[in-house]
């Protein structure tokens, strides 16, 4: 009877100490999606540049940053949309930050050339923040085989070689002031499945992007320079093809809200709260169920996909007959 009670007294002790360990969890999570103060960005220094800046995602961060009084370095290879952004962010917030732009397409530039442009083009300079956002993917979901050489060239260079040559750019100049802070935007498909088929070239370059954040953090961090990989699953963007946010979607402006608050903390993390959620359930799912779903989610908008450019090749065809 004494060991029976022993045992008793254990599954409780136990499961006592479990619901305490989730409350605990639980209660740290509510603190830092939603409680924890941001760190200040000017401390980092007066300039923040944004890759990838004339639309979507870099678009949002450059209006969040001048909000808080940064100066704003866009980047982007669309000369019209870039001329566009800058003139906007002068109209709202010219009166109180600086703005700077250049036309740069990361897809065309060795990466020598694009370490000498910003160098050149930020001499000078206070730059405290920089945001590789930039980033390409295929129009539709395909196999390995089907990706054709220029794109499989073009995601490699914009979403691993442009950003690997821009952090080396600025280093140098953070390391002489001891401070500074680098994001590099990745994705969920490197957190939420163990593989991520038909998105495969997409997927590889985004792991490169958390391991090599990952590890320049910790050579960086004891100079005071904040490193870090935010991870967005889904965002109502050109690139993601999704035109209305919701609840698990955000727009570019909900998610830059978050995604500033987390900069200077975790190397690695997930900015919006209801990604955090959505990673989490996708954790607890065994991993073969997952993957298959994923695999013949995407096989169906392989199929839409295909059919899209069909129907395009269809009206162009006609189109080039009637001339």
């Amino acid at each position: 009877m004494e060991l029976q009670e022993f045992f008793i007294v254990l599954a409780i002790t136990i499961g006592l100490v479990s619901v305490c360990i989730s409350l605990i969890n639980f209660a740290r999570w509510i603190w830092v999606m939603f409680l924890r103060p941001s760190k200040k960005l000017k401390e980092y220094g007066s300039w923040a540049i944004i890759t990838g800046s004339a639309q979507g995602i870099g678009k949002a961060l450059a209006f969040e940053m001048a909000s808080k009084g940064l100066n704003i370095f866009l980047v982007d290879k669309n000369h019209s949309t870039l001329e566009a952004t800058s003139n906007e962010l002068s109209e709202k917030h010219g009166w109180r930050v600086e703005i700077k732009s250049i036309v740069m397409d990361l897809a065309k530039l060795s990466g020598e050339e694009i370490a000498k442009t910003i160098e050149e083009g930020t001499k000078g300079l206070d730059v405290g923040i920089l945001v590789n956002n930039a980033g390409m993917c295929y129009p539709y979901p395909r196999f390995f085989h089907e990706v054709d050489s220029e794109l499989m060239e073009n995601i490699m260079k914009v979403n691993m070689e442009a950003a690997t040559w821009m952090t080396k750019a600025v280093l140098p100049g953070m390391l002489k002031k001891k401070k500074g802070a680098i994001v590099n935007i990745g994705s969920a498909s490197t957190e939420i499945a163990p593989s991520f088929p038909l998105y495969t070239l997409y997927a590889t370059t985004k792991a490169y992007l958390k391991l090599f954040s990952r590890c320049i953090s910790l050579e960086y961090k004891q100079h005071g320079i904040d490193i870090q990989c935010q991870v967005p699953v889904f965002v109502a963007t050109r690139l993601t093809k999704i035109k209305e946010s919701s609840l698990f979607i955000p727009s570019p402006e909900t998610f830059s809200k978050s995604s500033i608050r987390w900069i200077g903390y975790d190397n690695v993390c997930t900015p919006y709260w209801s990604h955090s959620v959505m990673g989490f359930v996708a954790r607890a799912l065994p991993h073969a169920l997952l993957t298959a779903t994923i695999f013949r989610y995407f096989l169906g908008n392989r199929k839409r996909g295909q059919l899209n450019e069909l129907q395009k090749k269809n009206i162009l065809q006609r189109q080039s007959n009637q001339l």
